[in-house]
């Protein structure tokens, strides 16, 4: 712990400025995003229309009603008060900082949310201060010995006089904060605003930025399933179709769904926004169905399970659309092994064949996928 370089107070700030910005953010978006929010029943779907549910996912969606008010209360009570204690002094700050940790953690709990809350934890660290850090070093120590030194010089109003190092340093600290305060005006205005967006940057370098998350809320789950078939005829009577998995996004009813944070699947989680959007307005999807057909080592890679493995191309793709609910714990599809209950919707993109992809996807540049 170096004594003549100690960190900035400035610095320390700029995290505890960032932990509000994140949590604020996060809470207004929702209460002028969604009327779930305010009537207090976003939680009644959030477990099981979320993008990865994980299996803690499965129980808590079943909490009883008032259970699920309680959540969306302490959920606004976390985001849009306790940030507020940051500025009321010591011990609130530090409350605010744990209130943060333990809200990030019951969400690592129930849910695959990425790195996301693992990453918040982080500035809700600067809450603390090095009295109430000091006991993850050892007594003995030379980190603990130096803190306490440096403490008691302090309370003694014992101050080294500052180098010519040190006094660089506090110029360059306050021109930090100087910069961070005027970087966030336009934060502020936008948390202020009746139209406030979410997640965005107000200058190119994103030195200070506005967040925010599940400004609405999904209230059924629908899924997009990839199908493929060796028939050459995929009109025929006795065609079959088998399905592909992907590595944790909800497919087959009797898996178990997955627990992976803070790692990350992104075409899982991309495929959660594609189920409610057109195969015209995410065009991805083509280009995988494209790659599919060509079985091609890349994209199967993102797969769990390809039907088609050790076996022949498959001659047509198609995506099926289904609504996804959980089923009920004790429940005769529960006791049979399955998580999820499916609907089919309709078709989310016809059958396509390579030949038939040809056109589209020289007309946007793709590479026609041959395969290995």
């Amino acid at each position: 712990m170096p004594r003549r370089c100690p960190t900035s107070i400035i610095s320390v700030w700029t995290f505890r400025w960032l932990i509000v910005r994140i949590m604020l953010g996060a809470g207004l978006i929702k209460i002028r995003g969604d009327r779930c929010w305010t009537d207090l029943t976003c939680m009644d779907y959030h477990y099981e229309t979320q993008p990865v549910p994980n299996p803690m996912s499965y129980y808590m969606h079943r909490s009883p009603w008032w259970f699920h008010r309680f959540e969306t209360l302490s959920n606004h009570f976390i985001e849009l008060i306790v940030p507020f204690f940051t500025f009321m002094g010591r011990r609130m700050c530090m409350i605010n900082g744990a209130l943060q940790i333990l809200f990030q953690v019951v969400l690592i709990i129930s849910g695959n949310l990425s790195f996301l809350n693992w990453l918040t934890i982080v500035p809700s660290l600067a809450c603390f201060d090095d009295s109430a850090l000091a006991f993850l070093f050892r007594r003995s120590g030379n980190v603990r010995q130096t803190l306490l030194k440096i403490q008691t010089e302090e309370a003694e109003g014992l101050k080294t006089p500052p180098t010519k190092g040190m006094l660089i340093r506090r110029v360059l600290n306050v021109s930090l904060g100087v910069l961070i305060a005027y970087l966030s005006i336009p934060v502020l205005m936008n948390l202020l605003s009746s139209r406030q967006m979410m997640n965005t940057s107000f200058e190119p370098l994103r030195i200070v930025n506005t967040y925010g998350a599940f400004g609405s809320i999904t209230k059924e789950r629908t899924e997009v399933v990839f199908q493929g078939t060796l028939s050459l005829n995929h009109t025929a009577e006795d065609v079959v179709w088998e399905e592909y998995e992907f590595i944790c996004k909800p497919g087959a009813l009797d898996r178990r769904p997955c627990l992976i944070s803070p790692y990350h699947y992104r075409l899982d989680w991309l495929m959660w926004f594609a189920a409610f959007q057109t195969y015209e307005q995410s065009e991805w999807v083509i280009h995988i169905a494209g790659r599919l057909l060509a079985n091609d080592s890349t994209i199967l890679s993102l797969m769990a399970h390809n039907p088609f493995q050790d076996r022949e191309k498959p001659r047509w793709i198609r995506g099926e659309h289904f609504r996804y609910k959980f089923t009920r714990p004790g429940s005769n599809s529960a006791a049979q092994g399955k998580w999820w209950a499916r609907k089919r919707i309709g078709p989310y993109f016809p059958p396509v064949n390579l030949d038939g992809l040809r056109n589209y996807f020289q007309s946007r540049n793709w590479p026609l996928p041959t395969g290995d």
